[in-house]
């Protein structure tokens, strides 16, 4: 059987009843749309944040798009973010009709160097997007002081780093917004798609709501345009209200995941080899992903399919190269740490459930593979 970087299946088999029961929960309560599970998971996800409001929406990419509109961001603004990220990043802030600037990314651990955003702002800039990526946070305090000093908002892409720390404080906790995915790899998934935006301020939070319910507060009358159909589904609420009591233990498994691997690769290790992965100061990791880095990535991956190991890359096309994206105006070139990391990173097996003797074989095939160079 191969053996591929995330499998949901495992998890299925263990917590299957409590997720049938959550579907029976929802399909028995006689409110299948902005139900009590919707505002019974926005209640518990602010709460496990600290916060004060949370808006459940239909996927992590209207959340950072709704949370840009809600803090004022639109046509003829520009956000400032990483190419170092999933596109839906980009496709958001496209959304509000925005420009996103781009800054290049730190070397050690792929994420946004923040000593090159105060020379990025301009009279247009509007927001900083920080993506908190591949499970731990960028440095935020330097952030927080440009944000100040010009008049900006910050929304936090907290796609990939659910429940993690950076200074103590919980990602999400540290902008004016914080959008969140539920896509069924993230840390908390649920069984489609789903997304949050949380925030402590009254006036984003009522934003929000109208935002994603056609720009209406009462039914049938809009009240601010636009507005969008972007609701939480009332069964992926459900399971998330319940999945979000174990994220703490999801967590965890994560952890010993990329402690298993730290101890099993770590002679595999090398400045012109094999890179693990660094938590920066500060940063509590939870590994969303376990991306690692070397130079004859392509041949590894390939090498790996014999031993039915299939791995991923995350990602191999920086935004700014993409085709759907030249009008922005990047050349190949512009963000050099950010394109030679694509070149050779990638992503091995990491999910809770994932078994220890699948760990075993694939550290085992890593040694193999790499020990042949």
């Amino acid at each position: 059987m191969t053996t591929h970087v995330w499998d949901y299946l495992p998890e299925y088999e263990k917590e299957r009843a409590d997720l049938l029961d959550a579907v029976e929960t929802v399909f028995s309560s006689g409110q299948l749309v902005l139900g009590k599970s919707v505002r019974g998971f926005e209640e518990d996800f602010a709460a496990y944040h600290g916060v004060r409001h949370c808006t459940g929406v239909d996927n992590g990419t209207n959340a950072v798009k709704l949370a840009l509109q809600a803090l004022g961001v639109g046509p003829g603004d520009e956000v400032i973010t990483v190419s170092n990220t999933a596109a839906p990043t980009v496709v958001a802030i496209e959304g509000t009709g925005a420009r996103a600037v781009f800054v290049d990314v730190h070397e050690a651990d792929y994420l946004m160097d923040t000593a090159q955003v105060e020379a990025a702002v301009t009279p247009r800039t509007k927001a900083l997007l920080p993506v908190h990526l591949y499970g731990q946070c960028v440095d935020m305090a330097p952030l927080e002081a440009i944000a100040a000093r010009h008049g900006l908002a910050i929304v936090e892409d907290c796609a990939q780093a659910h429940g993690a720390r950076h200074h103590g404080r919980l990602s999400g906790t540290m902008g004016d917004a914080a959008a969140f995915s539920f896509y069924p790899t993230k840390v908390l998934g649920a069984y489609g798609d789903g997304g949050a935006v949380v925030t402590d301020d009254d006036a984003t939070d009522a934003a929000l709501r109208r935002l994603r319910y056609y720009g209406m507060e009462k039914t049938y009358y809009v009240v601010r345009s636009p507005g969008h159909n972007s609701r939480l589904d009332e069964v992926q609420a459900e399971i998330l209200r319940r999945k979000l009591t174990r994220l703490d233990t999801y967590v965890e498994g994560r952890r010993e995941i990329a402690r298993r691997y730290e101890e099993g690769l770590g002679d595999l290790v090398a400045p012109d080899g094999l890179r693990l992965p660094v938590t920066s100061p500060g940063n509590e990791h939870v590994y969303y992903v376990y991306v690692v880095r070397h130079p004859r990535r392509d041949e590894i991956i390939e090498r790996l399919k014999r031993h039915d190991i299939a791995l991923n890359i995350s990602y191999p096309w920086p935004v700014h190269t993409m085709t759907g994206f030249a009008h922005l105006g990047y050349a190949t070139g512009s963000l050099p740490v950010t394109e030679a990391a694509a070149a050779e990173i990638f992503s091995l097996p990491m999910y809770p459930s994932l078994p220890v003797d699948v760990q075993d074989r694939v550290i085992s095939a890593l040694q193999d593979v790499i020990g042949e160079f």
